[in-house]
């Protein structure tokens, strides 16, 4: 057994958990909502236009974006003992906590808000967006210690370079081929992915955390 390894709170896998299943509910509402879509383009529209005025669904897709953005909030909160116990630890998850309150906010402020004169909505989108890829980025930093981050450091800074990569062309109206709907999947994708694959890897950790040291017996 190496030297660092207390026992991990029950709140850490708990958050894993949240994490995932936030992520995987989005993507099932989201695939649902299309689906009633009318003539729906994956590439030619936003993602955010099923919660928009002509989809039929749009209350489902809004209430699963706020549900993305509040169970995320959570799980961000109690999966923050997992990782290294340094100070960009606290700056990555805090950064990671705005970016699920953009998420929450791009529900409550659909597409037809008239707050801000509509543009509540754009703003909470580039939190969200710019808020998790440099959130991933800077939380990588505190995924040095112990061996289970050995695949997740390279992994997260690789989704927060995709989704960042992909935010900057978005904004600017770079598509690259795939349309405006297209370029926000690239943003999304990365984001959602991390959820998932680390939401499962944190909820299947054994019962220790990095960063922490037991008292060792002396005799």
């Amino acid at each position: 057994m190496q030297a660092h390894s207390p026992l991990v709170h029950r709140a850490v896998r708990t958050g894993g958990i949240a994490l995932a299943i936030s992520s995987l509910q989005f993507v099932a509402a989201m695939v649902v909502v299309q689906s009633r879509y009318p003539h729906y383009s994956l590439s030619a529209n936003y993602i955010s236009d099923l919660g928009g005025a002509s989809s039929p669904w749009a209350l489902l897709f809004d209430a699963s974006v706020i549900f993305l953005g509040a169970a995320t909030l959570v799980a961000v909160l109690l999966i923050a003992s997992a990782f290294d116990d340094r100070p960009i630890r606290s700056a990555g998850l805090a950064i990671l906590l705005l970016a699920a309150a953009g998420a929450v906010g791009v529900g409550v402020f659909p597409e037809t808000t008239h707050v801000l004169n509509g543009a509540a909505h754009e703003v909470a989108t580039a939190v969200a967006f710019v808020g998790a890829s440099i959130g991933f980025l800077v939380l990588s930093g505190a995924m040095r210690d112990g061996a289970h981050w050995r695949f997740s450091r390279p992994y997260t800074i690789l989704s927060g370079g995709v989704a960042g990569v992909a935010t900057i062309l978005f904004f600017f109206g770079i598509y690259l081929g795939l349309g405006p709907g297209g370029m926000e999947r690239l943003v999304v994708a990365p984001i959602l992915l991390w959820m998932v694959v680390e939401g499962i890897h944190i909820a299947r950790l054994p019962r220790f955390a990095p960063g922490l040291s037991l008292p060792t017996s002396s005799g």
